[in-house]
């Protein structure tokens, strides 16, 4: 089968899906909407169509600004644009350009389908990826759209331009993968999908590779490398800097956790050298027991879960994120917004805490519960790993999606014959 997708080539989530595809034996075509290597994704063939303005690139998810030392004031101000006091101004125009601005890219993207030729067309993100796969695939060529968790409940109602693109998408779309019950409802009672067209809801990252993130290797290396004492509880904030992630919270949650467990540490990837959370862990005074990471290696993440006791996701807006399962799989104890889609994975007070993201005590108090409570934290290790190999395991997540792609494929072929 001939594949091609429409992403943003830097995603893990997107890089992971991609290549258990490959690994199946199909042709993979890659559609960028970012800057990217070429190689990026290995045995794919990697295009790049810059949309949406890809060029602030630059500014990392975590905050971090490329090339640029992150204690100049440029470098403080760019960041701020991503996810300081500016990133509420700077999103929303970037909401209200890009729609428009993408529109430039249509006749290239149409131009590169129409040579390929592919038996279908995979758009992973409705903003912008598949707005512009909707306006670029020709009528005879199957669209498949990926929901990811914030394209409706963050970004479809940011204004009526972004709205309106999100129901034209799902018109034309000819099937649709949702990583969450929550969203594939939405999809269809407020947003224009067709009830009677292919859908399926699967883990949006492929799974979890369970052989790598169960794996029960000693992790008491990474231990020593980051100076953490044998007997201190970790909390490990695996989310990075993400306008819907409240980590300003998670950070005001830090000293009342301290104050009863004064040696405990936390962890946090993505934030390393971004100006916003050094500040927050400077005027908090807790900087003995933070330890900001860069951006890790996906191998690496397996073993910061598995160093942890508990993982943090103080999210507004999720789909079903990679991490959560990560940690559910590596038997790290989840805390986690209170959020509908989460829900669907974890049942408050049995296989995880379900908090406030809001609220620093409501943070605060559902971390120190775990960190207090080892009898909850091995009975929601165990539900976890069942729960994971039942629904997430990357092979049996593979295997679904082969068999979906076939049927929209099928599907398709039915209809113009």
């Amino acid at each position: 089968m001939k594949i091609l997708f429409v992403v943003d080539a830097r995603s893990t989530i997107s890089r992971n899906w991609i290549e258990n595809v490959i690994e199946r034996g199909h042709s993979a075509y890659v559609l960028s909407s970012y800057p990217c290597a070429s190689n990026i994704i290995a045995g794919a063939t990697t295009y790049q169509i810059p949309i949406a303005f890809a060029q602030l690139a630059r500014i990392g998810h975590n905050g971090t600004v490329a090339s640029e030392r992150p204690t100049t004031a440029s470098s403080r101000a760019l960041a701020s644009l991503r996810v300081g006091a500016w990133s509420g101004i700077s999103s929303a125009l970037r909401t209200w350009l890009s729609p428009i601005e993408l529109n430039l890219h249509v006749e290239a993207a149409r131009e590169l389908i129409v040579g390929i030729s592919p038996d279908v067309v995979h758009a992973m993100r409705i903003p912008f990826e598949a707005v512009l796969a909707a306006k670029a695939t020709p009528p005879s060529t199957p669209l498949l759209v990926s929901v990811w968790g914030n394209d409706f409940t963050l970004f479809a109602d940011r204004n009526p331009l972004i709205a309106r693109q999100t129901r034209k998408t799902l018109r034309r779309a000819d099937a649709l993968h949702c990583d969450c019950r929550r969203d594939l409802k939405l999809a269809i009672e407020a947003w224009g999908f067709s009830e009677g067209k292919p859908a399926i809801v699967l883990p949006g990252a492929g799974g979890v590779d369970v052989s790598t993130f169960n794996d029960q290797a000693d992790a008491a290396g990474l231990r020593e490398e980051l100076e953490i004492a044998d007997d201190a509880p970790v909390i490990f904030n695996p989310r990075g800097f993400r306008g819907y992630v409240r980590n300003d919270v998670f950070f005001r949650a830090i000293p009342l956790i301290l104050k009863e467990i004064p040696q405990a540490v936390f962890v946090c990837t993505g934030m390393q050298m971004n100006p916003i959370a050094e500040k927050w862990v400077t005027s908090l005074g807790v900087r003995g027991s933070v330890r900001l990471l860069p951006i890790v290696e996906h191998s690496l993440m397996a073993d910061l879960f598995k160093v942890a006791q508990v993982a943090v996701s103080p999210s507004l807006h999720d789909g079903t994120p990679n991490s959560l399962l990560e940690a559910m799989a590596c038997g790290c104890f989840p805390v986690a917004g209170d959020i509908e889609s989460v829900r669907e994975w974890i049942s408050d007070g049995d296989n995880g805490l379900l908090c406030d993201p809001t609220s620093q005590e409501s943070v605060a108090g559902a971390i120190l519960r775990a960190l207090k409570s080892p009898e909850l934290r091995e009975r929601a290790k165990s539900r976890n790993l069942e729960l994971v190999a039942q629904r997430a395991d990357s092979k049996q997540v593979t295997t679904e999606a082969e068999g979906f792609y076939q049927r929209v494929v099928n599907r398709s072929a039915t209809i113009t014959v």
